[in-house]
């Protein structure tokens, strides 16, 4: 019966993933079948422990993470938990023997956000490490379906995409995280004040960041190439939208890309994927 609990588990974190992102589910959607089940896993594990220091007001959100941190180890060492989303989680970090350094690194930083820090450079990078990039690397641990020599092949790529993706999270929930959470990742600015000159320069360190990482997409496995580079094409489509965004305006809004066109991404996508001229 056991079998039937881990089905639930898979689809838990199925559903977690389609409730709370659907570009995010569109691109799992288009990997191949054999793993999607464990992508939504890892999506599952860390959209909860996000939800613990973003939503969770009025609670004790440093024993909430810390109980949830106990519980995810409890999980991997049992093999086993009677929360879906943990049981669906150890059973991939076990499948592709995932570090457990990587999960570490990511509920580090979620205990950053329970703190007033004000970022300069090193704690900058060291929130997207934890955040973002260890996150793309467990993903690739997946992708490459835990072989190791691919998997150290292509790390640095996964790391440049999933810093590249948590910087644009950044820009377009400028207004959330500042005025909402009173957080502001981007280190040397004032009172959450983005100047033209501070949004160029992380624009043009995300566009480098895509360049580096589309040189590890195309060596990506079939199996995932093509939903890693929709993902890849959705946040591309973000920063252009963003770029001819003022960064006041991104103190008022927060950038989104209509249904209409994450439907044509994909179509183009699916498209030059195809045809291999990524």
């Amino acid at each position: 019966m056991k079998l039937l609990f881990d089905d639930y588990s898979r689809k838990a974190s199925r559903h977690v993933t389609k409730k709370y992102s659907t570009s995010f589910y569109a691109g799992v959607r288009a990997l191949d079948k054999k793993i999607r089940d464990d992508v939504h896993a890892i999506y599952g594990f860390v959209r909860f422990a996000d939800e613990i220091v973003d939503s969770f007001h009025g609670f004790d959100k440093a024993e909430l993470l810390e109980e949830f941190k106990n519980d995810t180890y409890k999980a991997i060492d049992r093999k086993v938990s009677l929360n879906p989303i943990l049981n669906s989680f150890q059973t991939t970090i076990h499948k592709y023997n995932i570090d457990l350094k990587l999960i570490e690194q990511f509920l580090f930083s979620m205990a950053m956000d329970l703190e007033d820090i004000e970022y300069d450079k090193q704690k900058y990078e060291q929130y997207i490490l934890g955040s973002a990039e260890v996150v793309g690397l467990m993903c690739l641990k997946i992708f490459v379906y835990g072989d190791e020599g691919e998997y150290e092949k292509l790390k640095p790529y996964a790391m440049k995409l999933g810093s590249s993706f948590q910087k644009i999270n950044f820009l377009r929930d400028l207004n959330a995280d500042f005025n909402e959470l009173g957080r502001i990742y981007f280190p040397n600015l004032e009172s959450g004040e983005l100047t033209l000159e501070n949004k160029i320069q992380i624009e043009e360190e995300i566009q480098q960041e895509f360049e580096d990482a589309l040189i590890g997409i195309k060596m990506l496995p079939k199996s995932s190439r093509f939903g890693v580079y929709v993902s890849y094409k959705y946040y591309v489509k973000l920063l252009k939208k963003i770029q001819r965004k003022t960064a006041n305006e991104l103190l008022q809004e927060r950038i989104r890309i209509a249904n209409k066109t994450k439907v044509f991404v994909f179509a183009k996508s699916f498209l030059r994927n195809s045809l291999n001229i990524l």
